[in-house]
């Protein structure tokens, strides 16, 4: 479309290209009856006519594409000097009638709002608002002329620019539309968004009101009245104190005027006009299926909209059911919250059903309804909950208390069936805790391990085709069950661990003895592989020129370079070793899509480095000795108070024996599950080579973005979509999703729950979560986002968003931990606890707030975190 204006009837959302966000959302709202004030656009067909008459802007774009964004003294000037030189270009002869043409068909009598209206802007997945410059009351030709122009230099303002470089826009690609619309002098005007952006509920609505044009809103010179409204009633109005309003003159321009006492206290807005306005917004919402953000104001009691936009800050829902329900983040749960592909996601769904995990923002929610309505069931979600992320505890103990989920629990469903699965394994804990002799537990978990992988490996190898597809569904259908068999034994340690704390505060006045009683377990996965790594680093250490060459080996490369080298051979053997028994582990371990070890072996070369460095030769097995001797002399101290002989002393033996040999066993399940995902991975990625070679995908990895049943799809040659273009558009959404902060926990109205804040006399200022591992220490904080190339030095302080298995090699150099997400019993709390290093879990945004370098205390016993210094590295 070359076009350079066009009306608003001329526009629709399709007209995005030529008249971005703003003019193409205006476009369509008029097309569509609502009530929108006159106007047209200039198009960004225009705007390109207008930067080619000038030879220096190709030159000026170049320098802002280079730009260093953090060096703000150059970024104002460029910044500036682009703005000047596009103001005093002359505008072409041909393009300047056209918009007087325009201009005098809405009405030269009008006084016209003159605002930009980027390409990027506005989208579904970012929004520009506010970036450029808007002009309001603009009245006469040469006063809109002039204003069009500088909307075009606002493009680059200081905001613009940054805000286009953060968001990785190409200053060249992005073009400008300009939005002449005719002026509306209201008495009152607001904002209005169809979802709550605080809370994020999809069923209130929220109104900001007051006197006047909406500019004082929008720049923040007024507090506005706030109403809400749900389910057509007004359920919130926040009365504010307005001590100002700005208004249109008759000649032009805009005034600043101090209201009136009576004026400042009053109710802006009408009940009848909020619950007017609420219907109006619902119904825009409506036709653009998704939540909008509305710009209205209020001219003799008419009600006009003046912009809509998608609220881009909410967190995506699963599918709205029909019911209301509680959802709870398996990521959290996990330990894992970064966005998944949708494989990844279709793999965990395979394994627990989507009735039971519901898909969100490229996350996944436990739906937890039936259960918060079970007497029963509310109790071992809370417990279980506390047991994970005690935030995330707090939130649901208080939810189920209110109003409105109280009285959705005629909605609810029986959980009797579920509840008789769990059964078996509450016999199997109580007989753990009373007969079984612990120590014999180990040898049965690790042949059923064995014996299904083995089958799973021989059938997942033999087949291929739609018939190896469908056995990965089989094996990911299955494990659950299979892992259901072993689970008594990671249940018994969380309920002996309770037991295990009562008992010792009534014996020892303090349950402090069980950090001690935790290091070192017996035949722990986690532990063991902690101690090759050790293993691995010793031989390293031993060879310079093996240390040399992992310092930059490539996975292409990484066993044939060793051949060569003095001692890589010996590494070489011992490494190949490790990576056969734990080369499907990764960190985000949950995601199938993610690169294992034994697919990228560099990914833990870091680690082995780390440890050749900050540890001595031995020094794993020596600590791994060490935490031997300590439980030993925990119990010793135990004993002395309740006796070496008699019935307390065999209840509390068999408890602590109980506590360590469950303990030792509490990952495998976990490190089942590893191991079956991977070796569906295994095939799925063998059979994506065969469709890559067919030229069905273009890359193997293309078949991330497919859930397993369309991947069966696909290869039944049954799947009706494009699916390049579907592999595109998925990649682009999975960018987005990596972008949002999954919350803990949420309705299905949308709505993000959060506990209060959790009760402490704490110092001012301390960064409060919870006391996972006991101890006080001070040191640097090296905050750390990916385990893949981290660098921790011996004695800093672990900061991260989380932990799983795949971090465990930095635990042997860290001083301390501290993270994002995790409860009393998620790995980082137990692995922290095993190697007697203090931890605080459940600290939100600690790597925002904590910086790299920075010196900080953590405090284990209580549960918080002080950052000593401001300064980091």
């Amino acid at each position: 479309m070359n076009q350079l204006v066009l009306s608003f009837g001329e526009i629709d959302r399709s007209s995005l290209a030529f008249v971005g966000g703003k003019g193409a959302n205006l476009g369509e709202l008029s097309k569509a009856g609502f009530p929108v004030p006159g106007g047209f656009c200039i198009t960004t067909h225009a705007y390109k006519q207008f930067i080619a008459t000038s030879p220096e802007m190709d030159t000026m774009f170049d320098e802002l594409n280079q730009l260093d964004t953090n060096d703000l003294e150059h970024l104002r000037a460029v910044g500036e000097r682009i703005r000047t030189h596009l103001e005093q270009i002359e505008m072409p002869v041909e393009l300047k009638k056209e918009i007087i043409h325009a201009w005098k068909a809405v009405g030269e009598q009008h006084a016209y709002a003159i605002r930009s209206s980027a390409t990027a802007e506005d989208l579904p997945t970012a929004s520009f608002a506010g970036q450029q410059d808007t002009y309001l009351n603009i009245k006469g030709e040469e006063n809109v002329i002039e204003h069009i122009q500088r909307c075009w230099a606002s493009l680059f303002t200081d905001r613009a620019i940054s805000y286009r470089a953060k968001n990785n826009f190409n200053h060249r690609e992005v073009h400008l539309s300009v939005v002449v619309q005719r002026m509306v002098h209201p008495e009152l005007s607001g904002i209005m968004f169809t979802a709550d952006p605080i809370t994020g509920n999809r069923n209130v609505i929220s109104i900001d009101g007051s006197f006047g044009l909406g500019e004082a809103l929008v720049s923040g010179l007024v507090s506005a009245d706030l109403y809400k409204v749900k389910n057509e009633q007004i359920i919130e109005r926040n009365i504010s104190e307005k001590k100002l309003a700005i208004y249109s003159l008759p000649e032009g321009g805009t005034v600043k005027k101090d209201l009136s006492r009576t004026q400042q206290i009053k109710q802006a807005l009408t009940d009848e006009q909020i619950l007017k306005l609420a219907k109006l917004g619902k119904k825009i919402e409506r036709h653009y299926d998704a939540p909008q953000d509305i710009e209205f104001c209020i001219e003799n009691k008419k009600i006009y909209i003046v912009q809509s936009r998608p609220i881009t800050s909410l967190f995506p829902l699963p599918h709205k059911p029909k019911d209301f329900r509680v959802l709870i983040s398996l990521g959290h749960v996990q330990v894992m919250t970064d966005a998944m592909k949708p494989l990844g996601i279709s793999a965990f769904q395979t394994i627990l059903s989507k009735d039971i995990l519901k898909s969100a923002g490229g996350r996944l929610f436990f739906d937890a309804t039936d259960f918060l309505h079970s007497k029963i069931g509310k109790k071992i979600v809370i417990q279980a909950l506390n047991n994970m992320e005690e935030s995330m505890s707090r939130a649901v103990s208080e939810f189920v208390k209110r109003e409105d989920f109280l009285k959705s629990s005629k909605e609810k469903k029986s959980i009797v069936p579920i509840l008789k699965t769990f059964v078996p394994i509450a016999k199997q804990v109580v007989q753990n805790l009373t007969k079984n002799d612990p120590s014999m537990a180990k040898s049965p978990v690790e042949k059923l391990i064995k014996n299904y992988s083995l089958k799973a490996k021989q059938e997942l190898t033999s087949l291929t085709g739609t018939q190896r597809l469908e056995a990965v569904q089989y094996y990911l259908e299955n494990i659950g069950k299979e892992m259901l068999k072993i689970f008594s034994n990671p249940a018994t340690f969380m309920v002996s661990s309770q037991l295990l704390k009562k008992r010792l505060t009534r014996v020892m006045g303090s349950d402090k003895e069980i950090h001690n009683l935790t290091k070192s377990l017996p035949g722990n996965v986690m532990s063991e592989m902690g101690l090759q790594l050790g293993d691995l680093a010793d031989i390293v250490r031993k060879y310079p020129e093996v240390e040399k060459y992992l310092e930059n080996a490539k996975d292409e490369t990484f066993y044939s370079g060793l051949v060569h080298l003095t001692g890589g051979q010996e590494f070489t053997s011992a490494f190949q070793q490790f990576i056969e028994k734990y080369g499907m582990r990764c960190p985000g371990e949950i995601d199938i899509t993610r690169p294992r070890w034994r697919e990228r072996p560099t990914l833990i070369v870091t680690n082995i480095l780390g440890d050749v460095r900050n540890l001595k030769e031995d020094e794993y097995r020596q600590n791994f000795l060490s935490g031997l001797k300590e439980v030993e002399e925990s119990k010793e101290r135990i004993f002395a108070q309740t006796g070496h002989h008699g019935k307390q002393y065999k209840k509390m033996k068999r408890l602590i024996d109980v506590y360590r040999y469950m303990g030792g066993l509490r990952e495998h399940h976990k490190h089942f599950l590893t191991i079956i995902l991977d070796l569906c991975k295994q095939a799925i990625m063998a059979e994506a080579e065969e469709m890559r070679k067919k030229h069905i995908i273009q890359h193997i990895e293309d078949v991330y973005y497919f859930s397993l049943e369309e991947l069966i799809q696909i290869s039944k040659g049954t799947f009706n979509q494009d699916i390049s273009g579907v592999v595109e558009e998925r990649k682009d959404q999975f960018k987005w999703h990596q972008t949002l902060k999954q919350p803990r926990v949420m309705t299905s109205e949308g709505e993000i729950i959060t506990g209060s804040r959790k009760k402490g006399n704490y110092p001012p200022g301390a960064l409060v979560g919870s006391p996972v591992s006991a101890g006080v220490v001070e040191g640097i904080a090296r905050v750390i986002l990916s385990p893949e190339k981290a660098q921790l030095r011996e004695g800093e302080i672990l900061v991260a968003p989380h932990t799983d298995p795949g971090w465990t090699p930095l635990f042997q150099s860290a001083q301390a931990l501290v993270t994002e997400v995790g409860g009393l019993m998620t790995h980082g709390s137990v692995v922290a606890r095993e190697y007697g290093i203090p931890a605080v879990v459940g600290l939100d945004d600690a790597t925002t707030i904590i910086k790299d370098g920075q010196r900080i205390r953590v405090n284990g016993d209580d549960g918080y975190v002080e950052i000593l210094n401001n300064e980091g590295e």
